[in-house]
């Protein structure tokens, strides 16, 4: 018997007959004798609406009140998949985050967990009951109703998870698993069996929509043991674990992920003088404005050019705050480019291999690729590339590191 906790997200709990086959999929493993916390998102579409809803009384709702509402999402899926189990003879019972009393700070519609009292639920999983939790909510000390933001859910159930020190927090998700690289660009992608912590945090945080950032970090920390499944299709999914030890006989890479969501700036003709980076990505950072990677060239005539990335969102703001830098420092010019992309190997065994990035500049070269920018990190190498070869690099990245091959092969 092992305790699990279960995430299902919006798509899985979509419709009335979506929550149905949730309530099947949970009594299976009930009926196999484990004890099971579920967490719930809102109906897919659901959260969007209650905001659309607020913002048509207030272009800018208080963040307080926007809790309230968007937080009544979860709170319909949760009771009409207890009364599902209920109705299979399944004992089961809903809270709320406050319910639960899952303690999170003030910060209204981006709240950070501090505590759960793991007590409630502890009693009703030995009374034999499943506990259906509300995702993506909590309570601050005031009583006040808050929202985790972006991922709140995933990150709920790993939280819950780690208090309850559950044997595994399993994801259920459109997708069957982590793969190697998107299956829609490389259809020689494969699911990974096993991926490390910090693979997975990269592959996030680097463009792999899978989990969200902040759960993988969750995990990470608390050593939870993650498993990635599909909501409607039998697998085993992807576990992701702190143990690399495996991973380090695999491959050297363990995926390969890529963002089209950047957008390059370069200010030429900088004075090169002692904290002349500050004076560029001072005023960038002082409008909220997120920078990736950075570059610097200083030229022969004592100038350097300085060039960097943000969200291709951000372009339009980012590039009027440099070209008023640009005239504040007497620099040449102020440019920019939404045409890149952004792509990146990632995988642990790098630790323990020479010549990862030169291999994978070579892979590009045969392929007359371009590379703009480069960055490096103990267990990833990322550039940035002309968005147009995109999916051609990613292709012959895959090849060139043994990914398609149709088993994995030790280095």
């Amino acid at each position: 018997m092992a305790l699990i906790v279960q995430k299902f997200g919006g798509t899985s709990v979509g419709s009335i007959e979506r929550i149905e086959q949730v309530a099947d999929k949970v009594k299976k493993f009930r009926d196999a004798g484990d004890d099971l916390v579920v967490v719930l998102s809102a109906m897919s579409g659901e959260t969007n609406r209650l905001i659309d809803l607020a913002k048509q009384v207030s272009e800018k709702p208080d963040p307080r009140e926007l809790d309230v509402i968007v937080s009544t999402g979860e709170q319909v899926t949760i009771a009409l998949l207890a009364m599902a189990l209920n109705k299979r003879g399944v004992p089961a019972v809903s809270y709320t985050g406050n319910q639960v009393r899952i303690l999170t700070d003030s910060s209204h519609n981006k709240a950070r967990i501090l505590q759960i009292d793991d007590h409630r639920i502890r009693a009703d999983i030995q009374a034999g009951r499943v506990v259906v939790v509300a995702g993506f909510q909590g309570v601050d000390e005031h009583g006040n109703i808050t929202t985790l933001g972006r991922g709140g859910s995933d990150t709920t159930g790993v939280a819950l998870a780690a208090a309850l020190k559950a044997d595994e927090c399993q994801i259920y998700t459109d997708v069957d698993g982590v793969y190697t690289t998107d299956p829609r660009v490389v259809a020689q992608a494969r699911r990974l069996e096993k991926i490390t912590f910090e693979e997975m945090l990269e592959m996030a945080s680097l463009g792999s929509k899978v989990l969200q950032i902040r759960s993988v970090e969750f995990a990470g920390k608390y050593n939870v043991p993650l498993r990635v499944l599909h909501s409607f299709k039998e697998g085993p999914g992807t576990l992701i674990t702190i143990d690399e030890e495996e991973s380090m006989e695999q491959p050297i890479i363990s995926g390969i992920a890529f963002n089209r969501d950047e957008a390059k700036l370069t200010i030429r003709g900088v004075p090169d003088t002692p904290g002349v980076a500050f004076k560029i990505l001072g005023p960038i950072s002082a409008s909220n404005i997120e920078v990736d990677m950075i570059v610097q060239n200083v030229s022969h005539d004592n100038t350097t050019d300085f060039t960097f990335t943000v969200h291709r969102n951000e372009y339009e703001k980012a590039l009027s705050v440099l070209e008023n830098t640009a005239r504040e420092i007497g620099a040449r010019e102020a440019t920019g480019d939404t045409k890149i992309a952004k792509v990146s190997i990632v995988g642990v065994g790098m630790r323990s291999h020479a010549g990862v990035a030169s291999r994978m500049f070579e892979a590009l070269a045969k392929e007359s690729i371009n590379i703009q920018m480069i960055s490096t990190s103990e267990i990833k190498v990322s550039v940035v590339i002309e968005e147009k070869y995109l999916e051609l690099a990613v292709r012959a990245l895959h090849t060139a590191f043994e990914l398609d091959a149709p088993a994995r092969q030790s280095e």
